[in-house]
C-alpha cells in the first residue's frame, strides 16, 4: 500500500522532512521512495520557507490510492488555510 508521509533530514537538533510517497512496509529514512511532493522545515527563521507542497502531484497520487499519514493530513490543511489567507 502506497502512503504519503514524512522523511526526515537534517541534523541535529535541526529536523527538516520531505513529503515523500512510499510503501507503507519500508522504513521511514530508507531512501526508497517513489516521488518527493514537498518539504516541511519546522524550524524555519526568517525568509525561509516553512512548508512547500506539489498539491497536483499529492492529489494524482490519493487518486491512484496512496493514504496521507495523519501528520501529512494536518499540513495540507494548514497548507489550504494559508492559502485562502494569502489570497483574500
Amino acid at each position: 500500500m502506497l502512503t504519503i508521509r514524512l522523511q526526515r533530514g537534517g541534523a541535529k537538533k535541526r529536523p527538516f522532512y520531505h513529503l515523500v510517497v512510499t510503501d507503507s512496509r519500508k522504513a521511514r529514512d530508507s531512501g526508497n521512495h517513489r516521488e518527493r511532493v514537498g518539504f516541511y522545515n519546522p524550524v524555519a527563521r526568517g525568509n525561509e520557507q516553512r512548508l512547500k507542497i506539489d498539491e497536483e502531484r499529492i492529489q494524482h497520487w490519493i487518486e491512484v490510492g496512496a493514504k496521507p499519514s495523519n501528520r501529512v493530513l494536518a499540513l495540507l490543511k494548514e497548507n489550504a488555510r494559508a492559502q485562502k489567507r494569502s489570497a483574500a
